[in-house]
């Protein structure tokens, strides 16, 4: 019997991907909090898991009506590509990161990381003991 280890790591594999690009995303904001005029972005990330899910071939929708919405090629209409941040406060030069902000979400998204890989890990040690008869 074969294993597909895409299904035995779920999604955690694509979360691990989408949380790392985030965290890329997030420290250029940090490292260019000084620089006049560099707008704040960030990714959404709900968008690039449903679209993961998606790939995965998760439940789709059909489409009965030619006024329906095409939901086959993975897109929910949300890009999954950098978006701007809309400032609470944008400072006099124009530039718009939040230095106490982009701390915070950066913190948050490596406690997210480790919960991921800690997923992931899991299922890895599982995978192990199954094979090893355990």
């Amino acid at each position: 019997m074969a294993i597909s280890l895409d299904s035995a790591m779920g999604i955690h594999e694509q979360a691990l991907n989408a949380r790392v690009k985030r965290a890329e995303v997030l420290a250029n904001n940090l490292a260019n909090a000084d620089t006049p005029g560099f707008k704040a972005r960030d990714i959404d990330f709900s968008s690039m898991v449903d679209q993961a899910k998606h790939a995965m071939g998760g439940v789709g929708m059909e489409k009965t009506h030619a006024r329906h919405m095409d939901t086959s090629s993975g897109s929910t209409g949300m890009p999954s590509e950098l978006l701007y941040r809309v400032p609470h406060q944008p400072s006099v030069d124009g530039n718009t990161v939040d230095a106490q902000q982009e701390q915070a979400r950066f913190m948050r998204n490596a406690m997210d990381y480790q919960a991921s890989f800690e997923f992931l890990n899991g299922k890895i040690n599982g995978l192990k003991k199954a094979i090893s008869g355990q």
